[in-house]
């Protein structure tokens, strides 16, 4: 177990050091109030950073183009499904939609060979995107009602929801997401995720989540993404066992993992646990973060596998509330160390200066 520690904090570090080298490094600040201006000064807009930035998106965003969907009619198309089928493959320049409010009931997947995409609500109407799709009609993956396989996503101010049934534990296939994220280098701010078992796969690529809510059951933010969560609550809700993240990393060097930083857990009930080892690596850091008294005081679920309690990777840093005591955590989690906790609280644990820009201003 030592040396399967000294060999992961060994590729923290190399890690930790190439976000020096590419200027990612700048700590999140401990004070909340510090956040926002935080993110102006490392998330500044394009014309400040077009040396640093990926430049097939500098490119991208040198003339958007805006598209205008209205459910009611006055838009250039009246469902998302429609503005998407009119982006060609091989896009290469960014592509705004702009979504009306109202409820959209539509199954959508934004393609691999459509990168550049943003969806844009405005955020005192919020455009909600719904379905039903289960695991049991489509496969737990593909049941998302929203999915994006492509790259340089961003989505501003909408909410993705799946409206299937609560699980009552007895029904199979239940699994219903409401979003699936398979492309690298998206960013969602101010969107909101409603569902119950598995309602966000986090799935592959560097992801970015600020200001967002995140509502499931159990095991509803999974899969092996590599992703940084801001200022972003996480709301429990249901009965029965009941846990926040099944984070999929499948090996000491796999660089995927879940960060919250100044996020708060929320909900009902107690007994809430922080994640459980559906794979044998996970990787999952809550820091600053408040946790309400739902929070169990063990945080992290005992593994049913054997041996998996050497590899985890749980770990919290300077959390607060009734719910973040650690006496009674389970013993193969702990606290990070001021080191440690410097390749996590940085924008470099995403890459974030290559690609990572702030929401448009519509």
């Amino acid at each position: 177990m030592a040396y399967m520690h000294l060999k992961l904090v060994a590729v923290l570090l190399v890690l930790a050091s190439a976000a020096v080298l590419t200027g990612d490094a700048t700590p999140i600040p401990q004070n909340k109030a510090q956040l926002q201006q935080w993110f102006r000064a490392n998330v500044a807009p394009l014309a400040q950073r077009k040396g640093s930035l990926d430049p097939a998106l500098v490119a991208a965003e040198a003339a958007p183009r805006v598209i205008r969907v209205n459910k009611n009619g006055g838009g250039d198309f009246k469902t998302l499904n429609a503005a998407i089928n009119s982006i060609p493959a091989g896009n290469t320049k960014r592509v705004i939609i702009k979504l009306g409010p109202g409820e959209y009931r539509e199954k959508v997947t934004i393609d691999r060979n459509k990168p550049f995409v943003t969806l844009y609500g405005q955020p005192n109407a919020m455009p909600v995107l719904t379905y039903d799709g289960t695991a049991a009609k489509y496969g737990t993956v593909d049941s998302a009602t929203f999915i994006v396989l492509s790259d340089y996503f961003m989505a501003v101010n909408v909410i993705f929801k799946n409206s299937a049934p609560m699980p009552d534990g007895r029904m199979k296939g239940a699994q219903a997401l409401a979003a699936r994220v398979s492309g690298n280098k998206a960013a969602f701010y101010n969107c909101k995720f409603y569902g119950y078992q598995d309602t966000v796969c986090d799935d592959i690529g560097n992801h970015f989540f600020k200001d967002c809510y995140i509502e499931g059951t159990f095991d509803f933010i999974f899969g092996s993404g590599t992703s940084l969560y801001l200022n972003t609550q996480l709301n429990v809700v249901g009965n029965g066992i009941r846990v926040i993240t099944a984070e999929a990393g499948k090996s000491v060097s796999d660089p995927s993992g879940y960060v919250f930083a100044h996020s708060r857990v929320t909900g009902t009930g107690t007994g809430i646990y922080l994640g459980r080892a559906w794979m044998s690596h996970p990787k999952v850091v809550y820091a600053y973060t408040e946790m309400t008294s739902i929070v169990a005081p063990a945080g992290w679920q005992q593994n049913s596998i054997p041996g998996r309690d050497k590899t985890v990777f749980y770990r919290e840093y300077k959390c607060y509330g009734p719910g973040s005591n650690i006496a009674k955590r389970v013993p193969f989690t702990r606290s990070l160390n001021p080191t440690e906790a410097g390749h996590f609280l940085s924008l470099g644990y995403i890459q974030g200066s290559k690609w990572l820009l702030p929401p448009p201003a519509l």
